[in-house]
């Protein structure tokens, strides 16, 4: 048994209730009772994984991932819900007896950190696709995700929903160590670690690392297609008139923090993230 609840003085009881702990890490409510299940999920060698940190640029990744392995039209895309497609692993729905029968070859995404995903990913069994964003947009557009949803019960303010950030007290646990844990990881043969800034400032060089890694052969003319195809998506997803503006530019945080915030913010990223090699760019 590695679940408890998890309260924190001082913040506001109701949306300290949407939380639980297991193993020391705060993970949502509907992940409780089935970790184990989870653990034990059966994958197989033609999966493709999508596992990022909540508000990663998860949207995006799933649609390049999905167009560069399917083949399909950017316009397509934009026609279907790539949501209902791509089957979250820990979410109520599906579930996860439904994700196991789907047919093959499954694209699957997890917010979940690497200690926690099924132990046939951690033995190579299926591809892993990871996606790392600096974590002063992150935490923006996290903020604001929480804000829009009546169900989490999120009333505070940014410099409080920032604090909890630092402090690990948001769901899916430390970003810190989410990043970290799948950074170790990344020489893996069946990992690809990516970083969402590189989508704005190296977007052919991602998918040619996509192409590679999920075996899509092309020539040259084809690969030119695929590339441009993807700019389309980048551009439809950052400046999607129903989204606020710039929600997925690089460099958001300079709108929304404070000087003192940013100073206290780079702080603990340098105590937290100072032993390790990993770097973001917080702009371009």
């Amino acid at each position: 048994m590695g679940e408890s609840e998890a309260e924190t003085p001082g913040t506001p009881g109701e949306f300290e209730s949407k939380y639980f702990e297991f193993h020391g890490v705060r993970v949502p409510p509907f992940c409780r009772g089935k970790m184990e299940d989870i653990a034990e999920f059966p994958g197989r060698p033609s999966d493709v994984w999508i596992v990022t940190y909540p508000k990663s640029g998860t949207s995006l990744l799933q649609e390049v991932v999905y167009l560069v392995s399917q083949g399909a039209d950017p316009d397509e895309i934009g026609l279907m819900n790539i949501d209902e497609q791509l089957a979250v692993l820990e979410y109520p729905q599906p579930g996860l007896d439904i994700i196991k029968e789907l047919t093959s070859p499954r694209l699957i995404k997890s917010h979940l950190p690497y200690r926690f995903l099924p132990s046939d990913l951690h033995n190579g069994d299926s591809k892993v696709i990871y996606m790392a964003r600096n974590p002063k947009d992150l935490v923006v557009s996290y903020y604001q995700f929480h804000r829009s949803l009546r169900t989490m019960s999120y009333r505070g303010t940014f410099q409080e929903f920032c604090r909890r950030f630092m402090n690990d007290k948001l769901g899916y646990g430390s970003w810190f160590e989410h990043v970290q844990e799948f950074w170790e990881h990344r020489m893996d043969a069946n990992v690809l670690f990516l970083k969402y800034e590189d989508m704005h400032r190296d977007l052919v060089t991602m998918v040619e690392q996509l192409a590679r890694f999920l075996g899509v052969s092309c020539d040259k003319a084809q690969l030119e297609s695929l590339i441009e195809h993807c700019h389309q998506l980048v551009d439809q997803c950052c400046n999607a008139e129903a989204l606020p503006v710039g929600r997925g530019r690089v460099g958001l945080w300079k709108d929304i923090f404070t000087v003192s915030m940013n100073e206290k913010f780079d702080l603990v990223y340098k105590q937290k993230m100072g032993k390790c090699d990993l770097t973001f760019d917080f702009y371009l």
